[in-house]
């Protein structure tokens, strides 16, 4: 229970559907340690959201539970985000805690509890494939707000376990239901930002946890048509399709590549950033282990990008290259590629490199 309108209205769908619920908050960081936001602790993780949650199980009548995670989610989540970052790429940190952390460290302290399953609040749904003969995730049926696409990583064993009970609901339906019953956080905002940096200047928390950052990576080049055209303030504050920071060119001028290596980046018009292929590594087969050779899917490079027909080419269980039908902007190393097969996820990786 995050202290928001969505998990608190699952909790209570569970307990009207007949199960034996317990409330679970996880404390992830310490506003201290991540700056940016420190008078101000109502988002995800702080103060405030343990105690909405805290009062939400109260009104519920169910048990509630603080747990620490701040030691793995540091680990795992916040270093990889910042290597990432080091490296060039973009990272989505949503997916790397839906495995580590909800998938990962809380579902084995719920096992601990004697829980036989964990819930959350997002808007997808999971069930066994009996064609399949394993457990899919499948897009909720929300368009707006479906959230498979952070799910892809999650293991057969913890699909297994795992219930969605907004699947099947639309954002107004569940503030409505949470109205109803009264419960604090029915019009409670939705919070966007990435949940350890609440004031969204990524640039601020890298600089802060990296203290030579700037001496480093300050003053690199920004490179057109193979000539350098400026100096940039940092590879890491860049992203590929962005237009912000990099100065101006008489025309409307994007980011088109990083090269960590090299300390540049490579910048160019708006149709430079059309792409049709990729590598993507960390693969992860929710449809199934492929034989090596080719499917045919729909891909999604991004959370709010729409999934197009692509061909995808199986170079190991961990390892393929897409190749989409048309071309899609920005593609982003570090994000992920998602697979689709009509409404089902059926794999997912990381985006290592953007080819043609």
């Amino acid at each position: 229970m995050s202290g928001g309108v969505d998990s608190s209205v699952a909790a209570a769908l569970l307990i009207e559907q007949g199960y034996e619920v317990i409330g679970v908050t996880m404390k992830t960081y310490e506003f201290d340690d991540v700056g940016g936001n420190d008078l101000n602790e109502a988002s995800c993780c702080g103060l405030g959201a343990v105690n909405d949650a805290r009062l939400v199980a109260s009104s519920l009548g169910i048990p509630h539970y603080v747990v620490d995670f701040r030691e793995a989610f540091g680990q795992k989540v916040i270093g990889n985000f910042v290597e990432e970052y080091l490296n060039g790429r973009t990272p989505n940190p949503c997916v790397i805690c839906n495995r580590e952390i909800k998938w990962g460290e809380l579902l084995r302290k719920a096992e601990s509890l004697g829980a036989d399953r964990i819930a959350t609040g997002h808007y997808a749904r999971v069930w066994f494939d009996d064609a399949r003969n394993r457990y899919v995730v499948a897009r909720g049926r929300s368009v707006e707000k479906d959230q498979s696409y952070a799910l892809w990583a999650l293991s057969q064993v913890a699909l297994s376990k795992t219930l969605f009970p907004l699947g099947e609901l639309t954002k107004p339906k569940v503030r409505s239901m949470a109205a109803e019953l009264g419960l604090r956080t029915a019009m409670k905002q939705e919070s966007y930002e990435i949940c350890f940096v609440p004031d969204d200047r990524y640039d601020r928390f890298l600089n802060e946890r990296v203290p030579d950052l700037q001496q480093r990576v300050n003053g690199g080049e920004i490179v057109f048509d193979g000539k350098v055209v400026g100096h940039h303030q940092g590879y890491p504050f860049y992203t590929v399709g962005q237009r912000k920071g990099i100065g101006a060119y008489g025309k409307k001028m994007y980011v088109t590549e990083i090269n960590h290596e090299r300390n540049t980046v490579s910048i160019g018009p708006d149709d430079a950033l059309f792409r049709r292929s990729l590598i993507a590594t960390g693969a992860n087969w929710m449809g199934g282990d492929p034989a090596q050779g080719t499917l045919s899917v729909q891909a999604k490079v991004r959370y709010k990008d729409d999934a197009t027909p692509a061909t995808v080419v199986v170079d190991s269980n961990e390892r393929f290259r897409l190749t989409f039908d048309e071309p899609k902007r920005a593609i982003t190393p570090g994000q992920s590629v998602v697979l689709y097969d009509g409404e089902v996820v059926v794999g997912g990786g990381v985006i290592q490199t953007v080819l043609d």
